[in-house]
């Protein structure tokens, strides 16, 4: 394919753009570009050696689009400054998630290898670079980054997703030095002014919401919500032809409210169980989704539907606010101004993943749709137990979602990842109270807040990984 130029900016020109962060230390870009006034200048950061790594996880599989990831990939950026300050930023990789074109074009692991190609050439662009703000060190890499990927995949439609969740590692070590060359020690001090109304709430606790697989038995359902989990993302989309999908996906719903349907939690205002399903954009026709809708109605499910996220293929422009049931944006919402179109599609809510899409992505996300009173909630990439914090930060922010009480986050490594437990302990406050689930909910409390989900703490077993 030919070369993209027109969406590179040469290294030159990178390197004389994050230079002119310093003549704007002291300003954040707000949303919509403009600039606003901070009451302190922050330090330019000079990046003088960075390296990357990567660790495989095995899965148990994980089944959705279609398809299942057996193999995860932990891809581990190190950033050091002139100052000799060196921090370490992790990711997960979503090939299937980002974009399922890539994942059926090659091997898993060959997947992987081409997302984690794209984070070390965004590591090899800012090298001897300087930054003042992370938010704008992103948007300086994503337009290379993606045109790189668009390049390696020998695919044009790249999503703009599979390039933002390959820069999710560099950009948490870019927020983990600029919080410690600028003396920042709590995650609300790291936010922005321009963002922080949309990440202004305190839940006391936040939802632990576990994901199960398409074609899961009810009774494993029955059992999560035995165990004290309240809501439960779902994910429908079954294999087959449409009218297959559509005839697997109902008798699913009708299988799943006959095993919790009456199920009581005092989380929600109705104090029934709320169904999060999620089709991954399986649905090619609105008048398929509106049979599924139609059965809920006729099973007495429907008021329970909390969410349906993302049922239509991102190329899909039909409007979904008329459909009576609160429709999300996950994938499709990949930067603020895309987010911002899915909500005049009728989108009523925006699926938010600073572990996916990065933190910097996010941050311009939940603002936006802050300000267009457009509920957020966090979900999952089945990511490890640092990163489920990194989005717990998040969640625990998050203006209440309608009708709920707790704040929402998605978290499907434990089910997932067949070492999770030694994944826990390289965690550095892994015995922090909100670390683990307890009956459905993480205990946001103050310890949490004090220490910000403990992200701005090394882990010593990713930071030996440079060691040497």
């Amino acid at each position: 394919m030919p070369e993209a130029k027109n969406e590179e900016i040469s290294r030159r020109d990178f390197i004389g753009r994050t230079g002119a962060g310093a003549v704007l230390a002291m300003n954040w870009p707000d949303v919509a570009g403009d600039i606003i006034p901070t009451k302190k200048a922050m330090k330019k950061i000079k990046i003088s050696q960075v390296s990357s790594n990567f660790e495989r996880e095995p899965l148990n599989p994980y089944r959705f689009k279609g398809s299942a990831i057996t193999d995860s990939w932990q891809a581990v950026s190190m950033l050091e400054s002139e100052s000799g300050i060196r921090k370490v930023g992790l990711a997960t990789q979503g090939v299937l998630w980002s974009d399922s074109t890539v994942f059926a074009a090659h091997s898993e692991s060959a997947g992987n290898a081409l997302m984690y190609a794209m984070s070390e050439r965004a590591l090899q662009m800012i090298k001897g670079t300087s930054f003042t703000s992370p938010v704008q060190l992103l948007d300086d890499l994503l337009p290379e980054v993606l045109a790189y990927g668009k390049k390696i995949t020998s695919n044009p439609d790249l999503r703009k997703t599979f390039a933002l969740n390959a820069l999710v590692s560099v950009d948490n070590a870019a927020w983990l030095l600029f919080a410690q060359e600028n003396n920042i020690t709590k995650f609300d001090d790291l936010i922005p002014e321009a963002y922080r109304p949309g990440l202004s709430y305190r839940h006391e606790k936040v939802a632990s919401i576990p994901s199960f697989a398409v074609g899961t038995a009810p009774d494993r359902i029955k059992q999560a919500a035995d165990e004290g989990y309240f809501i439960m993302k779902l994910k429908t989309g079954s294999a087959g032809t449409q009218q297959e999908m559509i005839e697997k996906d109902i008798a699913f719903l009708t299988a799943v409210h006959k095993a919790v349907g009456h199920y009581e939690t005092p989380y929600t205002k109705n104090g029934k169980i709320p169904y999060y399903f999620d089709p991954n954009g399986r649905y090619e026709k609105k008048e398929t989704l509106l049979r599924f809708i139609d059965h809920a109605k006729k099973i007495g499910a429907l008021d329970q539907i909390a969410v349906i996220e993302e049922p239509f293929a991102e190329s899909n422009e039909t409007f979904v606010g008329d459909l009576g049931v609160c429709i999300a944006a996950d994938e499709s919402a990949h930067t603020v101004e895309d987010a911002a179109h899915r909500i005049e599609l009728g989108y009523s809510a925006i699926v938010v993943k600073a572990i996916a899409k990065t933190m910097s992505m996010t941050m311009k996300i939940t603002q936006m749709a802050y300000e267009k009173k457009i509920p957020c909630f966090c979900a999952d990439l089945t990511v490890n137990p640092i990163l489920v914090d990194w989005n717990k930060n998040v969640a625990a922010r998050l203006q209440p979602f309608p009708g709920m009480s707790v704040g929402l986050q998605e978290t499907n490594g434990h089910q997932y990842y067949k070492n999770w437990e030694r994944l826990m302990s390289y965690h550095p406050k892994a015995s922090g109270t909100w670390i683990r689930t307890q009956k459905g909910v993480y205990p946001t409390d103050a310890s949490f807040y004090a220490e910000s989900g403990g992200i701005l703490a090394p882990s010593q077993h990713y930071m030996d990984m440079f060691n040497g």
